[in-house]
Order: structure tokens, then C-alpha cells, then sequence
């Protein structure tokens, strides 16, 4: 079943043309992950610092693989420089039927 994460980031609000770049280089590798199927960021309209990158993988465990790999030397990134509060994932895995 389809997982979605949702990574709510708060941004240096006086770094965002460089929070963008860092985010496009950090989420290239997130892309390539197998089992990823697709992602976005979408922008608070009220506070363009906050943002909540979308992601779509085919299960939890490849997220959790990836998640796992983000915390090795390979798997680094910069976002911590870019950020100013903790970050915020969410992991949605179960569903409510809408059909009778």
C-alpha cells in the first residue's frame, strides 16, 4: 500500500533562494530512492519559510530505508543549515474507505 510522508520544514527566512537550491539537491537523491514514487513541496501561502515537502513512496519500508540511509555519511544533507526549528514528519499509511 501507498505511503505518503509529509516533512514540514521552517525555513531561515532571510536564506529562502538558498533554501530552495538546498532542497533541490537534497530531494534529487530522495527522488532516485527505489521505492519512491513521486514528491513535491508545497509553500504556506501565509509564510513562505514554512513548507512541507510531499512524498509518495510504494511502501512504509522503503521510506523507512531511505529514512534509515539519511542517517549515515552517505546519506547526509545541509538541510539542517537551512532551517530553524525542528522538523516535523508525518508518515500516512492507512486509509479510510469512501465507498460504501
Amino acid at each position: 500500500m501507498t505511503t505518503i510522508v509529509h516533512l514540514e520544514l521552517q525555513l531561515d527566512a532571510g536564506r529562502l533562494e538558498e533554501a530552495a537550491t538546498v532542497i533541490r539537491e537534497t530531494l534529487e537523491a530522495t527522488r532516485a530512492w527505489p521505492g519512491n514514487e513521486g514528491l513535491e513541496v508545497i509553500v504556506d501561502d501565509a509564510d513562505p519559510a514554512r513548507v512541507v515537502v510531499v512524498e509518495q513512496w510504494a511502501s512504509t519500508a522503503d521510506h523507512d530505508a531511505y529514512a534509515a540511509w539519511r542517517l549515515t555519511p552517505e546519506g547526509a544533507h545541509q538541510l539542517a543549515e537551512i532551517v530553524v526549528a525542528r522538523p516535523v514528519k508525518t508518515i500516512y499509511s492507512r486509509r479510510i474507505p469512501l465507498d460504501s
